[in-house]
């Protein structure tokens, strides 16, 4: 996987910065403060997605004595 959530992280504190420029004024601002919405979206997907990952592989670690399959998505 090339993606990691330390860069997710990396991508909203850079976004953070752009937002912060006292140079961004006017239209330019709203473009970016526009950006930022879409970036905020796009991280609380990744976020929720990452959560679940995380939930159905702590049950997944609890019950590996039953003889589950662990789930495709999981695997890899």
């Amino acid at each position: 996987m090339k993606n990691k959530l330390g860069d997710l992280n990396n991508h909203l504190f850079a976004q953070l910065e752009r937002l912060s420029e006292k140079d961004l004024k006017g239209e330019e601002l709203q473009e970016e403060i526009e950006r930022s919405k879409a970036v905020t979206s796009v991280a609380k997907s990744i976020t929720s997605n990452a959560a679940l990952v995380l939930q159905a592989q702590k049950f997944y670690t609890e019950y590996q004595s039953k003889d589950l399959e662990k789930p495709k998505m999981l695997e890899g």
